[in-house]
């Protein structure tokens, strides 16, 4: 065990001599298994052995007596064998077989020449079977035994060589890290963008590993651990495998999960074993990816019992780092995207005492980040990465990776030579919310309340303040939904303000009720808006305080609480009092929301119009309509009509692009 106190006089577990293994109950289990297997093969074998009989007058007169199948009896190397025939019913001589049985008379080697002229002398027939020796017939009737005396030695041998929990079983008890240096991980922090700020805290891990003296001349201590915390995919992997490229020292990596097996003791084992040879390699690395599947709070409730695989596995994850003195040179580097849910003795100081936040890329990271991956397609002159980036809010690094590699999928398709923006901003649309589907027949009664739906939504977001500008609308199906409105923020939004909630759920809202007045219907449709609106106005009362009834409280549960129960911190005229609340919201939404559309219905006929017309809008060409003008391009009709006529007339295809279609107008598929 570690030396919890950081005395330095006292030797640590690592400095002791190993102990010589012990013999355990699973040792003992298998010899006690290994011993019924030897007794049943010796039943068995004696068993098929058959009956002797001791007086040479008996056996004699059973084979004069015809009493052996064939009358033959076979000599072998020290005695004459025969089996009772089932057709003899009276038994001769002094002894009662059963039909059937194998009987033997047992003789000396050197006699057998006798008992061959008193068979001659008989009539009997007979026939010999001589084996090569002695020797081989014990190995034969032995084999068996032999074969479990050495699965017994080799097992034996296995659990002295493991050693420790899980010995018995092989190398269960041993790490399943994989190490690697410089050499073999070519990712370094040129490949990592976005988080400058997480790269320059571990790049101070890189400069103790390589000159530590410079951190020692004025008394300081390099963190023990350091946690990295972000949402899935903000590059926290990519981070550690940029560590490991650029400090020239062995770089333990390990998931959360490669600690717990189905035997109990495997990951606290395979904890020591890794600290260990990570000791013995020091100036070292090691990396704990998705340490949460281990490091979850204990005593939370969801435990099976108090001996509790996972708890044993942190307990000896929380003892080995205890014990690391400041001359180990062993930095632990974890990542996590549930920081809420780990021990507090994990992330206390001495241990994972310094957390690094692995945030969201901004404007800026994203368009690095966007540099980074578009160095490996080729892309168009003039594409512009910045806007593509502000199309991409809430983005990760690992959407953003998507995004050119679909992209560059798309473009490939179409058999382009380069990438250019409309393939960007396609794959942008296709990685969001899904791919187009254009080829799905739609009814027509669907397809213009979809129209009606999304004219809506983008008119009321184009006349409200407070709200995001409008990119683009389709009535294209894509993903799940039937139609979309895309916006373009301006800028990166961390926080919501009251004046923003209010105009989104009017948007929300818009959909609904322009579908319902141009068909005196309702459909399922405006469910996913449903959902959002009242996830703002739950937020908006519950977490926020921007109800005048409730103040300013937080209602909302403790969402690091681990309880199978769902528990209220509130009495039920609270909830009843919410509940008021969040309907009030979406009411007065609504009904502002009927009244933007009754005063712009003008507007929003004109936009569901042309999306019947073109099914994609692009922002200019909704600018266009809203000051009362009408756009001017071939519609969905007449590309098909066109396409028709050259089939017919079996010409080429024109190579005139069509003006819009610089402008960023989506030209649908004649197909």
């Amino acid at each position: 065990m570690a030396n919890p106190t950081g005395n330095q006089n006292q030797p640590s577990s690592n400095q002791q001599p190993p102990k010589k293994p012990k013999f355990s109950r699973g040792l003992l289990s298998w010899m006690l298994i290994c011993f019924v297997l030897i007794m049943m093969w010796g039943m068995i074998n004696g068993k098929g052995a058959g009956q002797e009989i001791t007086s040479w007058n008996d056996f004699i007169d059973r084979a004069v007596a015809g009493q052996f199948e064939d009358n033959r009896v076979t000599l072998e190397n020290t005695r004459v064998v025969a089996t009772i025939t089932t057709g003899s019913v009276t038994p001769v001589g002094s002894i009662d077989i059963d039909a059937g049985t194998m009987v033997y008379f047992q003789y000396g080697a050197s006699s057998e020449d006798w008992y061959l002229s008193q068979f001659k002398e008989s009539g009997i027939d007979f026939n010999t079977e001589h084996d090569s020796g002695v020797l081989m017939t014990l190995l034969i009737s032995w084999a068996p035994m032999l074969i479990i005396l050495f699965l017994i030695f080799f097992f034996i041998s296995r659990s002295a060589r493991a050693g420790g929990p899980g010995g018995m079983m092989g190398n269960f008890g041993k790490s399943k890290h994989k190490m690697a240096n410089k050499d073999s991980v070519k990712v370094t922090f040129d490949d990592v963008a976005g988080v400058e700020e997480a790269k320059a805290e571990v790049h101070e891990i890189i400069e103790f590993l390589k000159n530590p003296k410079r951190f020692a001349r004025l008394g300081g201590r390099i963190p023990k651990g350091i946690l990295l915390v972000g949402t899935p995919g903000c590059g926290k992997t990519l981070l550690a495998k940029a560590i490991a490229g650029e400090a020239d020292v062995p770089f333990f990596t390990i998931s959360g999960s490669d600690f717990v097996e189905m035997f109990v003791g495997v990951g606290a084992s395979r904890v020591r074993d890794l600290f260990k040879q990570a000791k013995e390699a020091s100036p070292c690395i090691i990396f704990l990816d998705e340490i949460d599947a281990v490091g979850r709070k204990r005593g939370s409730g969801f435990s099976s019992g108090g001996h509790d695989e996972r708890e044993q596995t942190l307990n000896a994850i929380l003892v080995e780092m205890d014990g690391f003195e400041v001359t180990d040179q062993v930095i632990v580097i974890a990542a996590t995207n549930r920081a809420d849910v780990l021990d507090p003795a994990l992330t206390r100081p001495g241990r994972f005492d310094r957390q690094v936040q692995v945030p969201l890329p901004d404007l800026e990271g994203r368009k690095a980040i966007l540099e980074v991956h578009a160095k490996k397609i080729k892309l168009a002159p003039g594409v512009d990465l910045e806007r593509v980036a502000r199309g991409t809010p809430m983005f990760t690094g690992a959407d953003l990776e998507a995004l050119i590699n679909e992209a560059a999928i798309i473009a490939t398709l179409e058999d382009k030579d380069f990438v250019d923006q409309l393939d960007l901003d396609e794959a942008r649309d296709k990685v969001r919310w899904g791919r187009a589907n254009k080829s799905k027949k739609v009814q027509e009664l669907e397809r213009v309340a979809t129209a009606y739906h999304e004219a809506g939504h983008t008119v009321v977001q184009l006349i409200l303040p407070h709200t995001d500008p409008v990119h683009k609308v389709t009535i294209i199906p894509r993903g799940q939904s039937g139609g979309a409105t895309f916006s373009l923020p301006e800028q990166d939004r961390y926080f919501y303000n009251r004046k923003f909630l209010e105009a989104s759920m009017r948007v929300l809202c818009a959909g609904r009720i322009a579908e319902r007045r141009q068909t005196h219907d309702i459909s399922s449709g405006a469910s996913m808006d449903i959902q959002m609106a009242t996830s703002y106005a739950k937020h908006m009362v519950l977490e926020w305080g921007m109800s005048d009834r409730l103040g300013f409280v937080f209602y909302s549960p403790d969402p690091t609480r681990e309880s199978m129960l769902i528990d209220k911190d509130y009495s039920p005229e609270t909830a009843r009092i919410i509940d008021e609340e969040v309907k009030r919201l979406i009411d007065a939404a609504y009904a502002e929301t009927e009244r933007v559309v009754d005063e712009n219905w003008d507007k929003i006929e004109a936009v569901a119009n042309a999306l019947l017309e073109y099914e994609t809008l692009q922002s200019d060409e909704l600018d266009v309509l809203m000051r009362g003008e009408t756009i001017n391009r071939a519609t969905v009709s007449d590309l098909l009509a066109k396409e028709s006529t050259f089939t017919d007339e079996e010409s080429s295809p024109t190579t005139d692009s069509d003006p819009d279609e610089a402008t960023g107008g989506a030209i649908p598929n004649p197909a």
